[in-house]
């Protein structure tokens, strides 16, 4: 009996989930596979949420989002954009954003542009709603070209989808770059959709949003990264008040609302400094860039917190089973995040002493490949 709907098949279960799985099954492995903070919820989130708990806020939020948390993304994102219907919805988590402005935004046959290398999710949503899928390749230093972009636009193109810092490459597109493709989505009427998970995750310069170029601009973001609480499932998209509230809208059908006592903990969360954390990070790229760039094909990522790595003799699949069967390492094999299998992902979002241990093992992984 054929139960499955066609849009159920056509992907596969993440990759990144299959290696974390078998990273469960391994006795002490060295693990820079999943992409989250190793640091943990700053305590005045946590007292805010516990304090939120008991105080009985554990029925529904409003749909668009509890008060407390919103009134304050809305007061940080007027003031940083000043555009007069850019509007904020909470989301359950970022990725319920992302889910949320794919079904209002694309219709079967919208052609939705990516760069390759992108974030697996992009790819399969994109083909759950029925989009023709677009890649610009951005190999070897990751770097979007504006100009291929421009040539890859036809009159179905619906959607550019930029991840600036990038999960998995960690490359930061420049001011330049962000404004071109800001300009040239206004300029064909087509909706750019920047997810900005990793903004605060810049270390060489300030991140640059194309909300501040092009007002029609729809961002995601959330609260996962920047404060350590993916499991929380906390985040948030901003936007013109003709997205926002069609998003809103299907939110009410599917996940209602995001997690009303933490949504407290997340407006606690917007009072702290979070420096302290981003320097940490700065340090952790740093040393993998140090420990690997003299026996690897290595661009030097500028922000979140992967590095992605070319494998040094095979594809990245073969090098991430011979990691894992030799040396109890869990990565990512590119193929995962793009239709090239040269590569591989690792995150140093770890502890140092895993960091170090990551870096003795792949150094050992390259003099084998070339012996």
């Amino acid at each position: 009996m054929n139960w499955i709907a066609e849009r159920a098949q056509c992907f596969d279960a993440s990759g990144i989930r299959k290696v974390f799985d078998l990273g469960a099954k391994l006795t002490d492995p060295i693990n820079l596979s999943i992409g989250q903070p190793d640091f943990d919820v700053p305590e005045p989130a946590r007292r805010a949420a516990v304090e939120a708990i008991n105080g009985g806020r554990n029925g529904y939020s409003v749909t668009q989002g509890a008060a407390v948390l919103r009134d304050k993304l809305q007061a940080r994102v007027d003031a940083a954009y000043a555009h007069e219907d850019r509007q904020t919805l909470v989301t359950s988590g970022t990725s319920g954003g992302l889910v949320l402005a794919m079904m209002v935004l694309v219709n079967p046959g919208d052609e939705v542009i990516l760069f390759d290398p992108y974030f697996v999710m992009y790819d399969a949503l994109a083909r759950v709603v029925g989009a023709k899928v677009v890649h610009i390749d951005t190999y070897p230093d990751f770097r979007i070209d504006p100009e291929r972009v421009a040539a890859t636009v036809t009159p179905r193109t619906k959607l550019i989808l930029l991840n600036s810092p990038a999960n998995p490459t960690g490359a930061v597109a420049d001011r330049e770059t962000v404004r071109a493709l800001a300009e040239l989505a206004e300029r064909h009427n087509i909706v750019l959709l920047s997810d900005e998970v990793y903004r605060d995750f810049c270390y060489d310069g300030p991140f640059v949003s194309p909300a501040e170029f092009n007002p029609r601009t729809l961002v995601v973001d959330g609260f996962s990264k920047s404060y350590a609480m993916p499991g929380w499932r906390l985040g948030f998209a901003h936007g013109p008040d003709e997205i926002i509230q069609q998003m809103t809208k299907l939110q009410q059908y599917t996940f209602v609302c995001a997690p009303h006592p933490l949504q407290w903990a997340a407006a606690a969360a917007m009072d702290l400094d979070t420096s302290e954390q981003i320097a940490a990070y700065r340090r952790k790229r740093d040393r993998i860039v140090e420990g690997l760039a003299d026996c690897y094909e290595l661009a030097a990522p500028h922000g979140a917190f992967y590095a992605f790595p070319k494998s040094p003799q095979g594809t990245g699949t073969e090098f991430v089973e011979r990691a894992i069967a030799d040396h109890k390492l869990l990565i990512i094999p590119g193929g995962v995040f793009s239709r090239h299998d040269t590569h591989f992902r690792i995150s140093y979002a770890v502890s140092d002493a895993m960091i170090e241990r990551g870096i003795e093992a792949l150094r050992k992984l390259a003099r084998s490949s070339k012996s």
